[in-house]
């Protein structure tokens, strides 16, 4: 079993779907929805909840993640669109990336059944906390720029394209960790955590941080370990992560909607003036060795050793960009060519100010330029730690500073 790259916690089957605005108008329709209503909401309770919430995100051109109370929603909601069948989770996504790049790497699934058999990739192993299948399917819902959508008092067109994720998935929630775990990473050299944010009960939570933690004691001292942030079903217990395990994180990545979120105000993501103190104020809040910003704009790694991940960030951007424009069937040509594209103007000249003023402490690469009509926006950042993580075990990066006893 192939285990120097080892990615968990959980993952699953996703249903895709693409809105669209006549759909979308004769729900507003249905359910009597008022423009007052669009206001967030961490919990969604049945179909008109889940319409307002989708809408909410629509007129900002948001991106999220929130724990549904009934599946039956997700379903019936589902069923009104054509969907497509895939795998989720940040880590089989990126493992599924991390093949094409020829980098075969060891899962730790919770759930399994045989959509999950079919399509992981052939050099893909796994194990599983589970101990037969379950099928807690996922509604991901993609939209693009420009969505329109006008019913009674609402009218509201999105301003960039995104996904949103909705979940009742209770094997996901418990986060069993199977007991093979910590024998997978003695021979790691990189390990993914990520899925934590799917359980939303604080007692679960802690004891399934502790034996994480011991089984990360079985880790060689030279593995890096990755945490990609994501949007929490229980908000509150985003803390009670980082509070365990920040200590034995090497990089910390996230996403700008998850940065603005812990910052709590929105981030002009072309402006220097406001990116530079916002990346200082979100390392004081999670001090680990290096952050990792992954953006629609730019990517960028703060702090400790942030030049060494040249080569990571380039990659993760790189199978991003592929992804957005090509979708889950891209082939070795569509990567090839995007590795050559053009980059975006006003990402080099940010990325070039942004390292200018922030010196050393800072490694900033401009995004590709893409201009898609219909774009793929379900699993970027997946894709991107997944070109991340494939040029950190390719490249034996060293590890700047020494992490707190695991």
């Amino acid at each position: 079993m192939a285990a120097n790259v080892v990615l968990g916690l959980g993952g699953g089957v996703d249903y895709e779907l693409k809105l669209s605005a006549p759909v979308m108008e004769r729900l507003v329709g249905e359910y009597r929805i008022r423009d007052a209503e669009l206001t967030s909401t961490a919990t969604v309770t049945d179909e008109r909840a889940l319409v307002i919430s989708i809408l909410t995100y629509l007129r900002k051109g948001g991106g999220g993640e929130h724990f549904v109370a009934s599946s039956g929603c997700l379903s019936a909601f589902a069923e009104r669109f054509p969907t497509r069948t895939t795998l989720g989770g940040t880590s089989v996504r990126a493992a599924k990336e991390m093949s094409r790049l020829g980098v075969p790497s060891t899962l730790h699934l919770v759930s399994t059944n045989d959509v999950v058999r079919r399509l992981l990739p052939a050099d893909c192993d796994s194990i599983s906390s589970g101990d037969h299948d379950t099928f807690y399917p996922h509604l991901i819902v993609q939209y693009d720029q420009d969505l329109r959508v006008r019913a009674g008092d609402i009218d509201i067109r999105a301003p960039f394209p995104n996904r949103l994720i909705y979940v009742n998935d209770p094997a996901n929630e418990s986060m069993l960790l199977s007991d093979g775990l910590g024998a997978l990473l003695r021979a790691a050299r990189v390990f993914l955590i990520s899925g934590l944010n799917a359980v939303r009960d604080r007692r679960v939570l802690d004891q399934r941080l502790a034996t994480l933690r011991g089984h990360m004691r079985q880790l060689p001292a030279e593995a890096v370990v990755y945490y990609e942030d994501a949007g929490f079903h229980e908000p509150g217990l985003s803390q009670r992560v980082r509070d365990a395990l920040l200590e034995v994180i090497d990089v910390y990545g996230l996403n700008e909607d998850e940065m603005q979120s812990h910052l709590g105000y929105a981030v002009d993501l072309l402006s220097v003036a406001e990116v530079a103190p916002a990346l200082e104020s979100l390392r004081a809040r999670i001090p680990v060795p290096t952050l990792v910003v992954h953006t629609k704009y730019w990517s960028a790694a703060f702090g400790a050793g942030a030049g060494g991940y040249a080569g990571p960030l380039d990659e993760g951007i790189v199978i991003a960009s592929t992804r957005y424009r090509h979708g889950d069937e891209h082939t070795d040509q569509d990567y090839e060519l995007m590795r050559n594209g053009p980059r975006r103007t006003e990402a080099v000249e940010f990325a070039a100010a942004l390292e200018a003023r922030m010196g050393e402490a800072v490694r900033c690469l401009p995004g590709i330029r893409l201009d898609v009509a219909e774009p793929t926006t379900v699993g970027l950042g997946d894709a991107f730690v997944g070109g991340f993580l494939a040029a950190l075990s390719r490249g034996g990066l060293q590890r700047a500073v020494s992490r707190g006893t695991r």
